[in-house]
């Protein structure tokens, strides 16, 4: 069976979203980020938008653009830089909607979407100020006799996090859409792609769909063409998140970024050069080969 041609480019995915829309992005922290297809975002239009994401520099950008009108997240860090500094600002000037989750609540949500079930039950959030901060979360009581024979437990009733378009970034892909990813943590990717209606995969490279077991064992092949509706080649999309075995974290550029949240004249500047410009030149400016 022949595979599908998915490729397509960043402008190209973002020209089909639309204000408001729910949109899922991949890896964690400052880690494999599908960066180009957030910077797509920053030179667009779009407002209003939920963001659902184990955060890190793709949160901040939003948030500081301008982007976001709620923030669905377990964290937002930059991992050597421990707190996001401009999601910070957003979240004390109370310029977005916050839903803070437990990191496992949030998987336990898309997982729900991704299984299409209502909701997942789980003790996280039990006994915490969660329930009270955020009382949209119910409690569910199990069906099943507990242990001792009484009355089911009483858990909460994570809903499922339905996305409208994910966003996720993989080591290498083929032109169909089944993406490998080479570090030692998936995150939760597949569980993103899943939950989504859309979902559009950054890649350093694309191969032939037989070379996959040349750079990583079976394992590794854990996106299936199945789950993408889209796949954009370019090395140093993740730029300046880290993807490793191809690249480090840009531990330079992200303190570059970081300091900008410090005023709005060097955040300007910074967008000046690094943002309001096409995606070549910004791989040009930070030396990344395209």
């Amino acid at each position: 069976m022949a595979i599908p041609d998915k490729r397509t480019t960043e402008a190209e995915v973002v020209s089909g979203l639309r204000d408001g829309m729910t949109i899922g992005i991949g890896g964690w922290g400052s880690r494999r980020k599908p960066m180009s297809l957030v910077r797509e975002l920053l030179r667009s239009d779009l407002k209003d938008l939920t963001i659902v994401s184990y955060g890190g520099p793709d949160v901040g950008l939003l948030c500081r653009a301008g982007k976001v009108k709620r923030a669905v997240y377990g964290f937002v860090s930059l991992d050597s830089i421990p707190l996001e500094p401009h999601f910070r600002n957003a979240r004390q000037n109370g310029t977005v909607e916050a839903t803070e989750l437990d990191e496992g609540m949030l998987l336990l949500g898309l997982q729900a979407a991704a299984w299409r079930v209502p909701f997942l039950p789980c003790r996280a959030g039990l006994g915490t100020d969660l329930l009270r901060v955020m009382p949209q979360f119910e409690l569910v009581r199990s069906p099943y006799p507990g242990p001792d024979g009484g009355e089911g437990e009483e858990l909460v009733a994570v809903p499922a996090i339905e996305l409208d378009v994910a966003f996720i970034h993989m080591n290498r892909a083929d032109q169909g859409g089944n993406g490998q990813f080479l570090n030692q943590d998936l995150y939760m990717d597949d569980l993103m792609a899943m939950a989504a209606k859309e979902c559009f995969m950054s890649t350093e490279e694309i191969i032939p769909t037989e070379d996959f077991p040349k750079y990583g064992s079976f394992h590794t092949q854990r996106i299936s063409r199945l789950m993408t509706t889209g796949v954009i080649e370019r090395k140093g999309a993740a730029h300046f998140t880290e993807c490793p075995p191809d690249y480090a974290r840009d531990e330079a550029f992200q303190k570059e970024y970081a300091a900008t949240a410090k005023s709005d004249e060097a955040w300007d500047a910074f967008r000046a050069k690094y943002l309001d410009v096409s995606e070549e030149d910004y791989q040009a400016l930070v030396g990344v080969a395209s």
